[in-house]
């Protein structure tokens, strides 16, 4: 008998040489790219493509907005409206204090969270599944087209689906294997995943059901215990967010509907970026819950996906409805998990392989759509500050249509392109958004009075007519006619641009 294990021949090197050698036998064997790791990187790939093409429309201008203030100024705003984004605002804003502002910069924090969900996604295919669902979930999530959609807006959306994709994982594991050191990351997931959006939080319904499934099976207390003990330490520094936000719930989401159970099959489709693919997918999903081996998992991944969103139509049921699929798009993940177990446990396997690469090239004009340079907006912003800075002179005045259209912050549209060197003056502004801690300026009561001495002003409002007041409110409109003459008009997509000079 020999005192060491001698090892095996090769099959495929009959010679001796240990497989993965080089040649002289003095190199250690290369390891290969974990599968986190480059479906992270195609995800970051697919979302990184044409960033910066399309231009940002409204909400993303807010948080550009809100990033670009100072700290102490942002803290402030943060105190009146926005608390529930006020994370990613302090975060977007550490961003681009060292970035810039552009546009694709603005979005990448976004795709580098969409890459990140990508990982723990093909991580919790890997606990729940095996090898081929992990690769399969890689490829599908990367070529979804509401995670483009999403890894390029200026929203703190992607960063919410990293949370949960995280926190799901996080879980798993430390079902697997209960320890403090377990439980601790998976509280920091849950705390993130609410700070982000606390409407996420509905997550937690289904991994309360997963844990108590797991108890029924395997008769653990003490992790029924640990979860709890651990939610509720995760949720503290949630509680002050969730307060304030109630206090301005009203002006944040007061305009979302009540959902019918119509609304379901219409978040379906937009939950995936894409109704073709939301329609493909559902077939699919339901494949792994016949599939014997994986009826388990399968069913845990259903409740991930279906709980939050039953749970979030019921609650809208109330006062205030929280039915929307981006706030809900943290579910993205489990359904694609899901849906890789099913192409992945079709027989032979090359017809998974085949109905994945179906699915990507379904979803490819949709990816092409969204990179349009108007994909998320119909008006062009960029043209309209274009006009202006061709036009300038130190001095002139500045009216965009806000009153009741407000909220489709034409301001911010023409003011995120103009240089640097064009300077307005805000004329109906009686106090700055900055100042009035807001996102909108408070504006004059008695609009003559604001004029002032200003000889020339700039007026954007919707273009389709030859009103160059149209939309502005009555006495706003009236107080620029009775002083002011229209020097030139011109249009550009959406928006109508127009000079006007004093005349008394």
């Amino acid at each position: 008998m020999t005192s060491a294990r001698t090892l095996p021949v090769s099959p495929a090197d009959p010679s001796g040489r240990r497989a993965g050698t080089d040649e002289g036998g003095g190199a250690s064997r290369r390891l290969p790219v974990p599968d986190w790791l480059w479906a992270a990187l195609l995800a970051l790939g697919v979302s990184g493509f044409g960033i910066g093409g399309a231009q940002p429309w409204r909400d993303e201008l807010a948080s550009w907005n809100a990033a670009t203030r100072g700290t102490g100024e942002l803290v402030d705003m943060l105190g009146h409206v926005d608390a529930v984004s006020g994370l990613y605002y302090l975060l977007l804003h550490g961003w681009v204090s060292v970035f810039g502002d552009s546009t694709a910069m603005l979005r990448l924090p976004s795709a580098l969270a969409m890459a990140g969900a990508a990982a723990f996604a093909v991580l919790t295919a890997r606990t729940l599944f095996d090898r081929r669902t992990a690769v399969f979930t890689g490829l599908l999530f990367a070529f979804v087209p509401a995670v483009s959609r999403y890894g390029q807006e200026a929203r703190s959306y992607a960063f919410v689906v990293l949370a949960v994709s995280a926190a799901t994982w996080l879980l798993l594991r430390a079902l697997e294997r209960p320890a403090p050191r377990r439980w601790a990351p998976y509280a920091l997931a849950v705390a993130a995943a609410g700070l982000f959006h606390v409407v996420s939080l509905l997550f937690l319904l289904p991994h309360a059901l997963i844990v108590l499934l797991r108890w029924w099976h395997d008769r653990r207390g003490r992790t029924v215990v640990a979860f709890a003990v651990t939610v509720t330490a995760a949720l503290l520094p949630v509680i002050p967010l969730v307060l304030l936000g109630q206090r301005q719930v009203g002006r944040q989401i007061g305009w979302i509907k009540t959902p019918h159970l119509r609304s379901v099959a219409d978040l379906w489709g937009n939950l995936f970026g894409s109704p073709t693919i939301g329609l493909a997918l559902a077939a699919v999903v339901l494949l792994p819950l016949a599939w014997s081996r994986g009826r388990r998992p399968a069913v845990e991944l259903v409740l991930a996906g279906a709980a939050p969103i039953a749970a979030a139509w019921v609650v809208s049921q109330g006062s205030t409805s929280y039915f929307m699929d981006r706030y809900l798009l943290f579910t993205l993940p489990a359904w694609v998990v899901l849906a890789a177990a099913g192409l992945a446990a079709l027989r032979p396997y090359r017809a998974g392989a085949l109905a994945l690469a179906a699915l990507i090239l379904l979803g490819l004009p949709d990816q092409r759509q969204m990179r349009t340079e108007w994909a998320r907006v119909g008006l062009d912003g960029e043209a309209a500050a274009r006009v202006i800075a061709e036009g300038y002179r130190p001095g002139d005045g500045f009216v965009p249509v806000r009153g009741a259209d407000r909220v489709y912050m034409v301001d911010f549209q023409v003011e995120y392109f103009l240089p640097h060197r064009v300077r307005l003056r805000d004329v109906f502004a009686e106090r700055s958004a900055v100042d009035g801690d807001d996102l909108f300026p408070k504006e004059c009561e008695q609009p003559v009075r604001c004029l002032g001495s200003t000889q020339r002003v700039w007026v954007v409002t919707w273009s389709g007519t030859k009103n160059p007041y149209h939309k502005l409110p009555k006495d706003q409109a009236e107080a620029l006619a009775s002083h002011y003459r229209v020097a030139e008009s011109r249009s550009v997509r959406g928006l109508s641009v127009s000079l006007l000079e004093r005349v008394k």
